[in-house]
């Protein structure tokens, strides 16, 4: 997601909303209150732990071993919002990927930023990425994630099926050593202000307004499925539900090299986030961590980290300044180094960033590919990407469609041999 850095207020009907949210939820005032104390203590036991352990704090799985996680690992990956897994493709398919996408790039007048030095590309349909998606250890590793999720109460529902994947066609980076990338800040992705907006979406964190906070599931899939993510059809937002973001590495990838940033906690960094909007601080401080300077305040449109921008919204993004609990110089935590075909996943809820420096040798590259459940909402959105994939054009969620007919080295249906990843991409029912 790229950031508008142009400050707009909020609409005034968003007073109205919060007035909404606090007359759904019985006694609103006093167990949001109760609850954002909490949370505020939780954080700041919750950061120090963090800050500490560094990129250690995140799990790391080899992809040989899905199957033989214990309870206590489930829960840690849970728990984390984000895991590496290792060794989900060979190191030398990985990186042949990566010198044909080098080879793409340079035979092709392709779109990218920054202007001058391209490394990240509005490119969908090279072979390498139709490859990728389609490789069955990529398949297998997205059905694991999927089923990292539950059905409430244990009830399957209709049209669902988290042990079948879809493929949903995104985007790659080759980012060089050094410059300066502050494109990617801290944010969460799939769903802006639809969070609090949207019904349904709103219904994903009922426990947290009711007060409940630590009964927050973040892996009850029974509203994500139909949540709408994307109410005003923004471009660049996904209009479909991801379990997990991810992306498989082409190369070598260390801290400080330009990687992913997470904040691990996703059920703290939810119940945070979705608070917010109701807290106002007493105190100009921009570093107020106290409970007591702040006060329960539902008259301000503002929701802090979204703002108006394009035909829609941009956000959340915290920032220091606005949810200085979160503490997020000390939080945002770099992945452990990875290697050529290994993949980084991260809840779809999670704080997520890309560092702004790349002080390495080498290229940092990466395809950004997903787990994606088979849903009706989902299905629907995997019918409309083939007719893009089909006439090589970019997918539905990217805007204006750009035509990838005319370049030398893309992939086509064709290529697609292996029946699972042919039901992915909707060739097959």
């Amino acid at each position: 997601m790229e950031f508008s850095n142009d400050a707009q207020q909020m609409p005034a009907r968003f007073r109205e909303l919060k007035h909404k949210i606090a007359a759904q939820y019985p006694d609103f005032e006093n167990k949001a209150t109760t609850a954002w104390g909490e949370i505020l203590e939780e954080l700041a036991k919750v950061s120090k732990e963090i800050k500490a352990a560094g990129s250690n704090y995140i799990p790391q799985v080899n992809f040989a071993d899905l199957d033989k996680l214990t309870e206590e690992d489930l829960a840690r990956i849970r728990t984390r919002g984000s895991v590496v897994i290792k060794d989900v493709v060979d190191d030398a398919e990985a990186t042949e990927w990566k010198n044909l996408l080098d080879e793409f790039v340079k035979k092709n007048p392709v779109e990218g930023f920054p202007e001058g030095n391209k490394q990240f590309f509005q490119l969908y349909w090279t072979k390498s990425q139709v490859q990728a998606r389609a490789h069955p250890n990529v398949l297998k590793a997205s059905v694991w994630l999927n089923n990292l999720y539950k059905f409430k109460d244990g009830k399957p529902m209709d049209g669902v099926d988290l042990n079948v994947p879809l493929t949903y066609a995104d985007r790659f980076r080759i980012r060089h050593p050094g410059g300066h990338w502050d494109n990617h800040p801290p944010h969460v992705d799939g769903g802006s202000v639809e969070r609090w907006e949207e019904d349904t979406f709103r219904a994903c964190f009922e426990d947290i307004f009711s007060g409940n906070w630590r009964k927050h599931d973040p892996y009850d899939i029974t509203n994500r499925v139909n949540a709408k993510a994307d109410v005003y059809g923004r471009a660049d937002q996904a209009s479909i539900f991801r379990s997990f973001q991810g992306w498989l590495a082409m190369t070598t990838i260390a801290p400080h090299n330009g990687t992913l940033q997470v904040f691990p906690n996703v059920l703290l960094s939810n119940s945070y986030n979705m608070l917010r909007p109701f807290f106002t601080s007493t105190v100009s401080s921009s570093d107020a961590l106290d409970a007591k300077s702040w006060k329960f305040d539902i008259e301000s449109p503002e929701i802090p980290g979204v703002l108006p921008f394009r035909s829609g919204f941009q956000g959340p993004r915290p920032t220091e300044a606005l949810h200085p609990h979160l503490r997020l110089k000390d939080t945002m935590t770099s992945v452990p180094e990875v290697n050529p075909g290994d993949m980084v996943f991260w809840h779809c809820d999670v704080i997520h960033a890309v560092e702004t420096e790349h002080i390495g040798k080498e290229d940092s590259a990466v395809m950004y590919i997903p787990a994606v459940p088979l849903t009706p909402q989902n299905a629907s959105y995997i019918e409309r990407q083939l007719k893009a994939f089909e006439d090589l054009k970019s997918p539905a969620d990217y805007g204006d469609p750009k035509n990838e007919q005319t370049f030398v080295g893309v992939g086509t249906p064709k290529d697609l041999v292996d029946l699972g990843a042919r039901r992915a991409m909707g060739l097959v029912h």
